[in-house]
């Protein structure tokens, strides 16, 4: 599978860093496109990818090329993607898939028209650390689960995917997606109501928000996301037996379980990875073996009940970027 990456800034070196260090045999991490190819071609020459595009286009019309990761602002997500399967290029779009409900929509509905696999590149849903989480809750390690609290936050108020409203902006697609996730992947997507609040930057976009979702059989996660400095990004799972610590929820480091005494009583073996964002590709290489249209980890149907989560709470909180 001949890899492509579209757009060239830090979360695509962080890629292809990762292609690099996995050197995985039915893997070729094989071009990038910038708009500039004096950009793209350092790129490439930094991974000793053999081609570099200037262009978008360029890298869509490529024939050898089997899946193009996304890697362009979340303004930016709906144009590319759509660019590229009008040339049937399998997808894998960074987080948040898109800007908006509709749009996501739009993608998927060609993806259906042209028969072409688009994935959500939302590493933390591929991460073995997942299922390992999954099947303590489900041994019943913390007992009967009722609630879950996490939060993700760095210092990134100053960098313009943030601050800009016209590239999407806002804490809440590029952070508070996250903890969203965290609590939708153990507690599924069977929501009863999503509610939050937040602060807000002189531009108008989120800088800080709170967020709280419930569920239909009376589960609950409290949700905090912040772009103005770092919080300890831990999830906590909750039981009647006791419950789940996860350190760093945006990539798991460790796993531990506690008694209603507060005693640790075990912590969960992690298995060793390259960077994390490696399971998302291999899984579009399995998707695409298999001719499948999603990958399981992240389904279609999954993609668009995030992005309404999202737009609900924009909504309430009067937060619409210029190009809706």
């Amino acid at each position: 599978m001949k890899v492509g990456i579209l757009a060239a800034g830090g979360i695509a070196h962080k890629m292809a860093k990762t292609l690099v260090g996995l050197n995985h045999a039915e893997i070729e991490l094989y071009a990038v496109a910038s708009r500039s190819l004096d950009k793209a071609k350092a790129f490439a020459s930094e991974y000793s990818m053999p081609v570099a595009y200037g262009s978008y286009e360029e890298l869509a019309q490529d024939d050898k090329v089997d899946l193009i990761y996304i890697a362009s602002p979340h303004s930016e997500h709906h144009h590319h993607a759509m660019l590229c399967l009008k040339h049937k290029k399998a997808l894998l779009v960074e987080k948040a898939f898109t800007a908006n409900e509709q749009m996501a929509k739009d993608v998927l509905a060609f993806a259906k028209e042209q028969q072409t696999l688009v994935a959500e590149a939302i590493w933390t849903r591929y991460m073995p650390s997942r299922s390992i989480i999954a099947k303590a809750i489900d041994d019943g390690k913390i007992g009967k689960v009722h609630s879950i609290m996490a939060n993700l936050g760095y210092a990134v108020a100053n960098k313009e995917r943030i601050i800009k409203p016209e590239l999407a902006g806002g804490a809440l697609l590029d952070l508070g997606v996250y903890p969203i996730n965290f609590a939708m992947m153990f507690f599924g997507h069977d929501l009863a109501s999503v509610s939050g609040t937040c602060i807000k930057a002189d531009t108008g976009v989120d800088l800080m928000d709170s967020i709280t979702l419930t569920w239909h059989d009376g589960k609950i996660a409290c949700l905090h996301a912040t772009a103005n400095g770092p919080a300890d990004r831990n999830g906590i799972i909750y039981g009647e037996k006791g419950y789940m610590v996860v350190t760093n929820i945006n990539n798991p480091e460790k796993v531990e379980i506690f008694d209603n005494d507060h005693k640790l009583v075990e912590e969960l073996p992690l298995p060793k990875q390259v960077s994390g964002y490696e399971y998302q590709v291999i899984s579009c290489l399995n998707a695409l073996k298999e001719g499948k249209l999603e990958t399981p980890e992240m389904t279609h149907t999954e993609i668009i009940e995030v992005m309404q989560v999202m737009d609900s709470l924009r909504s309430d909180w009067g937060i619409k970027f210029p190009f809706e």
